[in-house]
């Protein structure tokens, strides 16, 4: 891996902010990567298999406090970092320093700080581009990977029209509500109390460079300075041959469909329970949380883990 890069200018949210989050009990933990504090979730026993979830765009772990008790009741190992540029974790000033490529080297030192190995990646969203990575770059870490409503693109297919309209907004709307904007892509919309959860990690224009800058930073063409690394990340799929589950929703405008192409490409996708999680929006983990997690825990259950080549 390439040298990490340095970020001296960036802020961080006072844990004041967080005094009111509804039904997300959980003490953060925080690792520091180049300067950077990357703080995290990390629940259950220490020595059973991890479940790594990765959030996207622009939510942070709280996305998943519907699935986390679910999978502690099963027995895991849980594990919700917040991407730098969200939640607890540090937030870099300057667009200049989020690129796709600095996010997969944080969270793939992180990662590496952390010695986490037995995992099931549960990833979305942004928690995709960037957990998928992760898992190319160090496999012997992964045991399953399960997808949702995310991919690994290239810039080679059509980009959904309400990508290039989302894409638009974050880049020129002098208005940008966080919380709002996660409660559009649920069916089944979030209270006050969760959209101020949401708005609480971005208390400042500063604050949430990275959550207007993010939609930016997908490849959607040929030129895309990340196309080699995702398509190198790709060539790693192709060989997948370990437990490879998709768990995309039904009513999610920019990736529906977005599954086919895991399974005709990813030996390990073959045979797999896959499924179409109904009545779910973008954010089928607020929608569907504790059926998704279900899921999860059966797909573990039901898939031995890899033996060692």
């Amino acid at each position: 891996m390439s040298k990490l890069p340095m970020v001296t200018d960036f802020v961080r949210t006072d844990e004041s902010a967080f005094a009111n989050i509804p039904d997300f009990p959980y003490l953060p933990h925080y690792t520091e990567v180049a300067g950077l504090r990357i703080a995290f979730i990390d629940e259950g026993p220490r020595e059973a298999p991890v479940v790594l979830l990765m959030h996207g765009e622009p939510t942070w772990s709280f996305l998943y406090r519907k699935m986390i008790p679910v999978l502690l009741q099963a027995g895991f190992r849980v594990v919700a970092p917040d991407l730098v540029g969200f939640g607890r974790s540090d937030k870099p000033t300057r667009k200049g320093d989020y690129s796709y490529r600095h996010h997969v080297q944080w969270m793939s030192a992180w990662l590496q700080a952390n010695d986490l190995t037995s995992i099931t990646l549960f990833c979305q969203d942004w928690g995709s581009l960037i957990g998928l990575r992760m898992a190319a770059a160090a496999p012997q870490r992964f045991d399953r990977i399960v997808l949702a409503n995310g991919g690994l693109p290239t810039g080679t297919t059509p980009v959904p029209k309400a990508f290039k309209i989302w894409r638009a907004f974050a880049q020129y709307s002098p208005w940008f509500p966080i919380g709002r904007i996660v409660k559009a892509g649920c069916t089944g919309g979030l209270t006050p109390a969760e959209i101020a959860a949401y708005d609480a990690p971005f208390s400042s224009r500063r604050h949430r460079v990275g959550a207007r800058v993010f939609p930016s930073l997908v490849p959607i063409t040929p030129t895309d300075p990340e196309r080699a690394d995702n398509e190198a990340a790709w060539e790693v799929f192709k060989r997948w041959d370990k437990p490879f589950l998709t768990l995309f929703s039904n009513r999610d405008p920019v990736t529906r469909g977005g599954f086919r192409i895991w399974h005709d490409l990813v030996p390990g996708a073959k045979n797999q329970p896959h499924s179409i999680t109904r009545g779910a929006g973008h954010f089928l983990q607020e929608d569907k949380g504790a059926e998704v997690a279900e899921s999860i825990v059966n797909f573990i259950r039901t898939t031995p883990r890899p033996t060692a080549a």
